[in-house]
């Protein structure tokens, strides 16, 4: 079994934490810190292990927060010069990784006063970990000053601080503070990932990946406008990146987007879907059989998907949308494909008996339909 994931919050990390910062201050209270952040730490989940190691900072930090901000950068790791980002560990050399979570939580609740020098010390762990839930309150209350600062991030030498740009400013970014102004309004952010659409990591445009899909959400037709406009004569790499921040808006069937990748048309010719057991109980495994017949005289470029409408607690049904294929039927071909989905619970869906319906679209077209009963 998989370790916890809470545990990369551990007493390990408090200790190491305390060693470091205690080497960069002598002054520095390793045993009050120690005392106060590892009582009670086992009982928490992750982001309150977060936040109480955080409690154990505030209380052992000196209280000028320039002092403090300056104490954090002496005790920090060497910067990442790879993607490692979150996956990395404070070692002998300084602090990194996951314990820089609560030091970034630290630097939120004292630094707000003092956005520049917070900032700057953001800049320096973002380096070392990650500052993207960290940054996301100061763009909130210092938004002309985050702007300004990001907008020069975005062409720093490091991968990690142009990531920050993207991933700090995302309007739903999970763990993070909602950043409701820009979930109505997208427009301050999209010079930004202008900049960094064709950044050479990886790792960068796939945060502006993420971060244009956050925005389809809410602002689908400002997505279509934006892969309409630069998926014209753009290089493998940016086509990928449009793909991913295309994917809640294929799976949607926007009109618009298909249209963009080529999917725009509707079938020429029948489709079936059938599913099998007709009764299912939870932990088991639906076949799904789709048969495909084409009346054209070209081929055709399709994307199949499926949905399946899981019954809700008040009896109600909610679509959920899964990948199917990326095909090309030719010519008058006959086709039949297959596919097993399973229905063994997991954390974010909670299964209700009742008769589910599945439907399959293609190129956002709901062609044929089907159904099953679901037992618990």
């Amino acid at each position: 079994m998989a370790e916890p994931f809470k545990n990369l919050l551990n007493d390990t990390t408090v200790r190491t934490a305390a060693r470091h910062l205690h080497r960069a201050w002598p002054g520095f209270d390793s045993t009050a810190f120690e005392r106060q952040a590892l009582k009670g730490l086992d009982a928490l989940e992750m982001k309150a292990r977060a936040m109480h190691i955080a409690d154990a900072l505030e209380a052992t930090l000196p209280s000028d927060f320039d002092a403090a901000a300056t104490l954090i950068e002496a005790s920090l790791a060497p910067p990442l010069a790879d993607e490692s980002g979150i996956a990395s560990q404070s070692g002998q050399a300084g602090l990194a990784g996951w314990v820089l979570w609560p030091v970034g939580e630290f630097v939120v609740r004292r630094g707000l006063a003092k956005p520049q020098r917070a900032l700057a010390a953001l800049h320096a762990l973002t380096q070392r970990f990650t500052a993207e839930w960290a940054i996301r309150p100061f763009i909130h209350e210092h938004p002309e000053l985050c702007w300004a600062s990001l907008a020069r991030w975005a062409n720093d030498p490091s991968l990690h601080v142009r990531r920050l740009v993207s991933e700090g400013s995302r309007p739903r970014l999970p763990w993070g503070l909602q950043l409701k102004g820009l979930i109505k309004d997208p427009s301050p952010t999209l010079p930004l990932l202008r900049a960094l659409q064709d950044d050479p990591s990886e790792y960068v445009r796939r945060s502006v990946a993420n971060h244009l899909n956050d925005i389809a959400k809410d602002h689908p037709a400002l997505v279509a406008e934006w892969v309409e406009k630069h998926l014209a004569g753009a290089s493998k790499e940016r086509q990928a990146l449009l793909k991913q921040a295309s994917r809640t808006l294929v799976k949607q069937g926007d009109a618009r987007i298909l249209k963009a990748w080529g999917l725009g048309q509707r079938l020429c010719g029948d489709a079936s879907l059938t599913v099998s057991p007709k009764r299912v109980a939870v932990g088991d495994s639906l076949s799904l059989s789709v048969g495909l017949r084409s009346s054209s005289p070209r081929a055709q470029k399709l994307l199949i998907d499926y949905a399946v409408h899981h019954v809700k607690a008040n009896g109600q049904v909610s679509a959920k949308v899964f990948k199917g294929w990326l095909l090309a039927l030719e010519a008058h071909e006959e086709k039949l494909l297959n596919k097993r989905h399973s229905m063994r619970p997991i954390s974010t869906r909670r299964y209700h008996a009742g008769r589910h319906e599945v439907d399959l679209r293609i190129n956002g077209d709901i062609v044929a339909c089907a159904a099953f009963d679901l037992r618990l």
